[in-house]
């Protein structure tokens, strides 16, 4: 009996996308609104990376979306979402308070909308420090700005870029290449304000002793005008509306589908091929999986472009994450469960990450209920709501697991969730006594879930560091120095759901400058 062979069928697409995230996502659905076919991968079994959700024992959860900012009815990224879909993507004001600070024994501190707002609540709490105040959100307005023009630089041909960057030079200095602990210390003497104006670092991974502060004036600053939103059904409605254009324009969108390697030929990507050894060819291939993982697991040995390459990884990655997943029944409200986020920061230290877990508390923690905020939410008669709790880590906690298969992990690994677990849920319970004794359901998930699911490299679900190196790097550009690829989401713009929709925009606009038309108008 002879040999039998695979048969490779070649099909060509004009863009093929790599990762179903929002960058993957929104990068495919402006090509697509454009005439452009697209094809997006997914190596995962669902698709819209941390946008999809999933459920457990009837209660539901969002793999990473707790809350968007800058998506008010007026703002010109809710324009740029309804532009991208056929039906509008319907989002649901968390409300006047979006985040509740707990840092150490002071007394708790409600961040609200508007920023003017904010201030006023800000100055009653600390009335010496009221040039303090207005110099910080000055400070966050100024560094917005000009981090939006480095981002710019890097889609405009190389000459322009470089111009831009000249004449912000200052303020790219003072703000980008600068940390947040350097601008708050510069600005009060105050512990505990400092400790405030540095909490929500965990909304993109920046701590605020390393992280650029124009990073942090970029996440935190697009909670100040109209506060967060909440997408109505869960966060899985972005994926379910994004992805109905791409098909509509007649596109796909593959789940299940690992891609191995770019395809090259004369020195330009020209296609893919899968683990199952399919070739699937295009004119431009996106990378929305991570900068590190796009030079690190699909170049070919061959691509020449090492010093890029080189550049990618001298950037370290992100911090990792815990996560409590619970399930509540009972009238969670009365309990003391809020549509705003809370920030535990049990020392008083917001400059933490959990580092020793079979030997002590998570020094950080980050609790959210998002049941509360979706209108669509129905308790039924057994009032299920759900939640989750947050614990930001360093990969050394689970890093002697990190090349073992699930399944092989031994009795050591379950051990070791279960203190993590127990750890998490004590710390709840002395914030939050009779919302514990609501807990019906409880599961947790290491950071190498988020490795095994993201693929991100040290379960790094932020991606690459939010250093001032990573923010001033030039290898991070949409379009890279290999003819025909180019990188999409959080790691060419800022890191979360917000920062990878602006990179799937300017990835596309690279490829297609009508995009651009779409964002500047």
């Amino acid at each position: 009996m002879g040999k039998e062979t695979t048969t490779i069928t070649r099909t060509t697409w004009d863009v093929i996308v790599i990762g179903s995230g929002m960058g993957g996502m929104v990068a495919a659905t402006a090509l697509s609104r454009l005439g452009h076919r697209v094809l997006l991968l997914e190596q995962y079994d669902s698709l819209g990376g941390q946008t999809h959700s999933f459920s457990r024992d009837g209660f539901s959860w969002d793999a990473g979306l707790h809350y968007l900012g800058d998506l008010g009815p007026d703002q010109r990224e809710k324009a740029i979402l309804d532009w991208l879909t056929d039906t509008p993507i319907e989002l649901a004001s968390i409300g006047a308070i979006y985040d509740t600070l707990h840092i150490g024994d002071a007394p708790t501190i409600q961040l609200t909308r508007p920023t003017e707002s904010q201030k006023l609540d800000l100055k009653e709490r600390f009335p010496d420090e009221c040039d303090a105040i207005e110099a910080w959100y000055n400070a966050i307005h100024d560094a917005r700005e000009t981090l939006t023009t480095l981002v710019q630089s890097r889609s405009m041909p190389a000459i322009i870029g470089a111009a831009m960057k000249w004449r912000r030079r200052r303020a790219i200095k003072r703000w980008c290449e600068r940390t947040t602990a350097e601008v708050a210390n510069e600005l009060t003497e105050n512990p505990e304000l400092a400790a405030v104006f540095s909490a929500q670092w965990g909304t993109f991974g920046g701590r605020p002793g390393t992280a650029s502060f124009a990073m942090h004036a970029a996440a935190i600053g697009s909670y100040l005008g109209s506060g967060g939103f909440y997408p109505v059904g869960g966060g899985s409605k972005i994926a379910e509306h994004l992805l109905t254009t791409i098909t509509s324009a007649g596109g796909e969108a593959r789940a299940g589908v690992t891609v191995e390697s770019l395809l090259m030929q004369n020195g330009c990507v020209v296609g893919v091929t899968t683990s199952d050894g399919e070739e699937i060819y295009a004119d431009k291939v996106i990378s929305n999986i991570g900068a590190r993982e796009t030079v690190d697991r699909l170049l070919p040995k061959d691509h020449g472009h090492q010093a890029w390459v080189d550049q990618i990884r001298s950037l370290g990655s992100n911090i990792c994450h815990f996560s409590l997943f619970l399930g509540f029944s009972g009238d969670i409200e009365a309990a003391g469960a809020t549509k705003s986020n809370h920030w535990l920061y049990p020392t008083g230290e917001t400059d933490a990450v959990w580092t020793d877990v079979s030997n002590g508390t998570p020094p950080a923690m980050f609790v959210s209920f998002a049941s509360l905020k979706d209108p669509a939410h129905d308790p039924g008669p057994d009032r299920k709501y759900a939640g989750e709790i947050i614990a930001w880590a360093d990969w050394s906690t689970v890093e002697r697991w990190a090349e073992l298969p699930p399944g092989q992990r031994g009795d050591d690994y379950k051990d070791f969730k279960n203190q993590a677990e127990a750890a998490l849920f004590e710390q709840f319970k002395k914030y939050f006594p009779r919302l514990a004794e609501l807990v019906v359901f409880r599961e947790v998930a290491t950071p190498l879930a988020t490795a095994s699911i993201t693929g991100h490299t040290k379960g790094s679900f932020y991606g690459l560091d939010v250093t001032p190196n990573r923010v001033m790097s030039d290898a991070l550009r949409m379009k890279t120095p290999i003819k025909g690829l180019y990188l999409a989401g959080q790691d060419v713009v800022t890191p979360g759901i917000p920062g990878a929709m602006w990179g799937g925009l300017v990835c596309a606009a690279s490829i297609d400058p009508k995009v651009a038309v779409h964002f500047n108008g």
